[in-house]
């Protein structure tokens, strides 16, 4: 524990000092420890910073595993939370994927909001945002070239397509879909020379979507697993409060990101071969590092994990306190690698 001896030690008597007023405060019951992995003291050193071995996703180097889901454009705050965390994406190497993009269809009126590409780098994924609707809509008109058009002013590498099925049908002026949003990502996928990932958004995928996904040529299922932001809910709050109450059930409906790993681990293994999509971002309901160490890691598929509302709140100040949360939790993935192994 010291790296000199007591007399050499200027801090010791101090240290003991605050040892013993502050053992009473740091009694840990056996019900608040973390029960999902096997802690391993004598089986490495400490790791140094940067330790975290770099690897490839979605075509890109990446130096940690982590996704950055941000807000939309529009007002002055969005652009500045777009732009930090872009900016903390290029600097700790992490993947990146914007907020809806359906405003830059026909407009570059908020096109300034978006463009982080400067920001990030190059060498980092950066993928554009739009909901199924939009894409039900575009195919319909005969207009998915204004996809490429959006991708090309983003410099974006790719395509999030957002299914939110419960949160149209809760908000008031929501879309409603003409199509299964399946048939719609197989007739986008017949016109997209660009990858694509497809996500929900805070109610996660039972096991039949996950299938019919995992048998796509996508580039990544991203889960938006529910244990985060509840948009359904959310909608639920702006609506009158008879459809409130009435439609309440509906929104807590959905799966965990622990549930969906452990369907897409089974699933990946009975589609064997016939599995086309190999890479995942788990999301939703991810409120620290050591939940992303053990969804990465529980993970058959190569995964990143995903946050949005933690980055949000860090990312609306200085960049001094996103760079500094960013950093901790970095060391903390670090840590976890070193000293932490998975329970079957």
């Amino acid at each position: 524990m010291h790296h000199l001896p007591e007399s050499d030690d200027p801090l010791a008597a101090s240290r003991k000092q605050d040892h013993i007023q502050l053992a009473f405060q740091s009694q840990t019951a056996p019900a608040e420890l973390d029960n999902r992995f096997y802690y391993e003291p004598l089986l490495s050193a400490h790791p140094e910073a940067g330790s975290w071995p770099s690897f490839s996703f979605l075509g890109k180097k990446m130096h940690a595993p982590l996704w950055v889901s941000s807000m939309t454009g529009g007002t002055a705050l969005a652009r500045h939370i777009n732009q930090h965390l872009a900016r903390a994406c290029g600097e700790f190497g992490m993947g990146m994927g914007l907020g809806s993009c359906r405003q830059l269809l026909y407009s570059d009126e908020y096109l300034s909001d978006f463009t982080v590409r400067p920001l990030l780098g190059d060498t980092f994924p950066l993928f554009a945002n739009l909901g199924i609707a939009q894409i039900e809509q575009l195919l319909s008109r005969k207009e998915t070239e204004r996809i490429d058009q959006l991708l090309h002013k983003l410099q974006a590498d790719g395509l999030i397509i957002h299914i939110n099925p419960m949160q149209e049908w809760m908000q008031p002026e929501g879309d409603r879909f003409q199509q299964p949003p399946i048939d719609t990502i197989r007739a986008l996928l017949q016109h997209a020379r660009y990858p694509i990932i497809v996500k929900e958004v805070g109610q996660g995928m039972g096991w039949n979507s996950l299938k019919a996904l995992l048998q796509l040529p996508l580039a990544a299922i991203d889960f938006g697993a529910a244990g985060g932001t509840n948009f359904a809910r959310l909608e639920l709050l702006r609506s009158a409060a008879a459809t409130a109450d009435a439609f309440q059930p509906l929104a807590l409906v959905g799966h965990t990101f622990t549930d969906m790993t452990d369907m897409t681990n089974a699933l990946y293994q009975e589609l064997g071969d016939t599995a086309q999509c190999h890479q995942l971002i788990i999301s939703g309901g991810i409120r620290h590092f050591l939940d992303g160490f053990y969804a990465v890691k529980k993970s058959t598929l190569p995964a990143v994990y995903g946050q949005a509302s933690a980055f949000l709140e860090h990312a609306r100040g200085d960049y001094d306190t996103l760079h500094q949360f960013i950093q901790k939790q970095i060391r903390g993935l670090e840590m976890a690698n070193a000293f932490l192994h998975i329970r079957p």
